[in-house]
């Protein structure tokens, strides 16, 4: 089996293991920046992007603790989507008056996303193929009906598919509807790839990055932040941007913000063409089905199945640890659900297969503020959009360091912050209260509970 084990130096999963790339030195001694960032992930590299094409002559270091791309951006089932907001709903549920705005920005940041891996010659196995939510249940047709109807009302441009019609696109017995949505909306990439492009875009602008450098706390001085590592290195910044996703409980200020929920996911063998036949999927677009605890899956570009979701696990104390990448009991599960959908194929191996922590807000999408009397600045909280949603947040960082009147710093979504979670022990009795009850949904035709029906009424919730 070619599972990740953690001695591996590419990293955990499929997508880190076909991403080769050279380690740059660990940061040594005391050395100073004009902007600091910690993460080598999409909104570090993102960030870094944004700032040195903004000014040339900004002086930008990255600090990663593993290596660029370590944590969910390379883990990640690489669905780049447009949305911002965790879907059109849950956008309007938050920002009504704005959801319009939100939603061109977020086709914009796509556009300009698929415009850049283009410029910069970044070869991550884009394809532009869309999307498609299926309904494996018969309530969730009417639900992917009424998608389509508000979809429709706010000018996103899906497409409703009737049980004959998601058979065309998708041969599996258990698919009753679908709701296909185009390429400006999701496109398909090698996360991994992206990543390590992204990191070689950022050095061509003349950032600094320094891997296997851990930082440990920050230090406010006059007129600075010093940033202190676990070898006893120190940077000295104007500026510091923390983009540690779900790795984010190192900064004790932050973890009222989010919980880390854990994720996972499998990937096949490469299909012969006859396998591949036998599922049509000639669109080739990246599906996921519409329960609360829900798959999503899609084709890499050597035709394997890459099969991740519904188990959504959180560990009491927002604990993130290499320890917690793997979970037989989830792999085992997803591998009887993928035949249930996919039976005429169930002779399918999937050798590789992996977990990783996703950093979800009570509201389901990014939140971006700052701390330190504005010189620490902060992005969190994607819930899974992250791939897509990591640009434009990367942006509205450097706006706030840089152009502080830009008019997107005005939006509701950045200037507000999600409902905080609960101190531990209650938070972990929540979120488990909000699992049990997400589960129990999906087994009484998406009847909601008590429990559930409040946490919508007020705008808050647990997501994956």
């Amino acid at each position: 089996m070619d599972a990740f084990h953690q001695n591996d130096p590419a990293g955990p999963g499929f997508w880190l293991s076909r991403a080769p790339d050279s380690l740059e030195p660990a940061l040594r001694g005391d050395r100073r920046t004009d902007v600091a960032i910690v993460g080598g992930g999409f909104t570090g590299l993102w960030t870094a992007i944004q700032l040195l094409d903004a000014d040339p002559e900004l002086r930008v270091t990255i600090l990663e603790m593993e290596r660029v791309g370590f944590g969910a951006s390379g883990r990640n089932g690489g669905f780049c989507d447009a949305s911002l907001t965790h879907g059109l709903a849950n956008g309007i549920a938050h920002f009504p008056s704005e959801i319009r705005e939100l939603e061109a920005e977020g086709r914009r940041n796509l556009a300009e996303l698929v415009a850049f891996v283009a410029a910069e010659g970044i070869a991550c196995d884009l394809e532009q193929t869309g999307s498609m939510s299926v309904a494996d249940q018969p309530h969730q047709v009417e639900e992917l009906r009424a998608s389509a109807a508000l979809a429709q009302e706010y000018g996103v441009s899906t497409t409703f598919l009737d049980r004959a019609a998601v058979w065309e696109e998708l041969h599996s017995p258990v698919f009753e509807a679908g709701l296909l949505a185009g390429p400006d909306q999701t496109v398909m990439l090698d996360p991994a790839r992206l990543a390590r492009g992204l990191k070689q875009a950022a050095l061509r602008r003349g950032a600094t990055i320094h891997e296997r450098t851990r930082v440990t706390g920050l230090e406010r001085r006059a007129g600075s932040v010093h940033i202190l590592t676990d070898a006893g290195a120190r940077l000295v910044a104007q500026h510091v941007v923390v983009a540690t996703s779900a790795y984010s409980g190192w900064l004790g200020r932050l973890q009222r913000l989010f919980v880390p929920v854990y994720d996972y996911v499998l990937v096949s063998d490469p299909m012969t063409t006859e396998q591949l036949d036998s599922i049509g999927w000639r669109r080739r677009m990246g599906v996921s089905d519409s329960g609360n605890q829900f798959h999503y899956f899609r084709l890499t570009a050597d035709n394997r199945i890459l099969w991740g979701g519904y188990d959504a696990i959180y560990h009491s104390g927002n604990r993130v640890s290499p320890a917690l990448d793997e979970r037989p009991t989830t792999f085992e599960r997803l591998e009887q659900h993928f035949v249930r959908a996919f039976p005429q194929l169930a002779d399918l191996r999937f050798p590789w297969r992996w977990g990783g922590a996703i950093d979800t807000t009570s509201r389901f999408m990014v939140t971006i503020g700052q701390s330190m009397a504005g010189r620490l600045t902060y992005a969190l909280g994607y819930t899974g959009l992250g791939v897509g949603a990591a640009r434009w947040a990367g942006g509205v960082v450097r706006d706030m360091i840089l152009d502080p009147t830009a008019d997107r710093l005005q939006l509701e979504i950045v200037r507000s912050g999600p409902f905080p979670f609960p101190p531990e022990p209650a938070r972990w009795l929540a979120v488990e209260a909000v699992r049990r009850e997400l589960a129990r949904a999906d087994a009484n035709e998406g009847r909601r509970g008590l429990l559930l029906r409040t946490l919508d009424a007020i705008g808050i919730g647990f997501d994956s």
